[in-house]
């Protein structure tokens, strides 16, 4: 689930997120948990059905044919809102097949930490996500259990996840985890808690922006720069301003998982090594 994407998957994941964002700001938490396992039980769909995701990231293919394919796949089996924002995320445009899926995947993670914000229970969300990894590390047996992909290991492990944790974790950890151990895609477990713990992390501080700038900003400035950032995430945010001399002017903005760098500093690097490729 760490996301690397580049070039067109990269403006769509932040365009995905700032719709997601507008859509589930007005609903109670148990609408968005609903919203975060529609969005999960989708991944395991496309895992089972690679043509579907190829389908719906073909290019050549018209928006109204992918919206038709979604419709059938999908309408009955989901809320209205992830319905909505299904047909709004075939739209846009994805480099790869698997980066719509991870895309997937990631948001709707992040939306159950949405969930759990909304009850004020983010922090602890995290830290039981934490404390479930320790518990993985110091026990071999668990770990071998949930690594189990044998034809004889039908039982889903977010079975095993409920009884474990049910009366100790919240809902939204136990939902996540379950996620998780029922759909590895290809990854360990440890490896899938780490995913885990970092996209809840990437919510928590999404709302926070760090800038980076060479000179001190006024505050219209900031307040210019807030407002247009809230409106691209589609989220108040909180900028944390720090001066640095050494990006020589522009701004580097990061928040979350993405960066928005636009300091002069990081154009002279650029656009040395053009001129170094074009001289070699």
């Amino acid at each position: 689930m760490t996301l690397a994407m580049k070039g067109a998957s990269r403006q769509s994941l932040a365009a995905a997120r700032a719709l997601l964002e507008k859509k589930i700001s007005s609903l109670e938490s148990a609408g968005i948990s609903k919203v975060s396992t529609d969005l999960l039980s989708m991944v395991a769909v496309f895992d089972s059905n690679i043509a579907l995701s190829r389908a719906l990231t073909d290019p050549s293919r018209k928006t109204e044919d992918k919206s038709e394919l979604v419709k059938r796949v999908f309408e009955n089996g989901v809320s209205e809102t992830t319905f909505a924002f299904v047909k709004e995320l075939i739209a846009l445009r994805w480099s790869y097949a698997s980066d719509l899926v991870r895309a997937i995947e990631r948001l709707g993670v992040e939306t159950e930490a949405a969930a759990a914000e909304k009850d004020g229970a983010l922090d602890r969300l995290e830290s039981e996500l934490f404390a479930f990894t320790q518990t993985i590390q110091d026990s071999s047996e668990l770990r071998a259990v949930l690594a189990d992909r044998t034809v004889q290991s039908t039982a889903k492990k977010s079975a095993l996840i409920r009884t474990l944790l049910n009366g100790k974790a919240t809902e939204s950890t136990i939902r996540l985890i379950g996620a998780i151990v029922d759909q590895p895609r290809g990854r360990n477990v440890e490896a899938g808690m780490r995913d885990l713990t970092e996209a809840v992390a990437a919510r928590k501080n999404r709302t926070i922006v760090h800038v980076k700038s060479a000179i001190a900003l006024s505050k219209e400035q900031i307040d210019r720069i807030t407002k247009s950032l809230s409106a691209q995430i589609g989220a108040t945010v909180r900028l944390n301003v720090e001066i640095d001399p050494n990006i020589l002017g522009g701004l580097s903005v990061r928040f979350g998982d993405e960066l928005i760098d636009g300091s002069i500093a990081t154009r002279i690097i650029g656009a040395e090594r053009t001129l170094s490729g074009q001289s070699a």
